[in-house]
Order: C-alpha cells, then structure tokens, then sequence
C-alpha cells in the first residue's frame, strides 16, 4: 500500500469518526432538551403539589380551630 492509499484511509476514517461524533451530538442534545422538557413538567407538578399542600394545611388549621372554639365553649 503507497502512502497515498494510506492517507486517503486514514482520512476517510476520520472523517467516518466524524460523522458518527456529529450523530451521537446531536442525539445527545436531543436527549438534553427532552430532559429539559422533562423537568419543566415536573417543576410544575412540583408547583401544584406545594400548592394543594398548603391549601391542605389553611384546611387543617381552620378544623383544628372549630375543634378547639368547640372545646373552648
């Protein structure tokens, strides 16, 4: 094999190498926006839970006070 064919291979390998970097790049940064995506939803939903959580609490906070208004009488 000359140096020529040698060269042309190894170029030819290079930029195969490449291209597959170039694929799994951008599969990658595929994945990261999908991800992203992924944790706005839940920092929605983290959003809401604290929401309902509160609303939970003014609900116990106002049965505990009729419970003792009750018991105060």
């Amino acid at each position: 094999m000359d140096l020529l064919s040698k060269l042309n291979e190894k170029i030819d390998n290079l930029l195969k190498n490449y291209e597959e970097l170039q694929k799994e790049n951008e599969s990658l940064k595929n994945e990261i926006e999908n991800l992203k995506e992924n944790l706005a939803q839940k920092d929605i939903e983290l959003s809401e839970c604290k929401e309902n959580s509160a609303l939970k609490e003014l609900e116990l906070e106002e049965v505990v006070s009729k419970i003792e208004a009750i018991l105060g009488k």
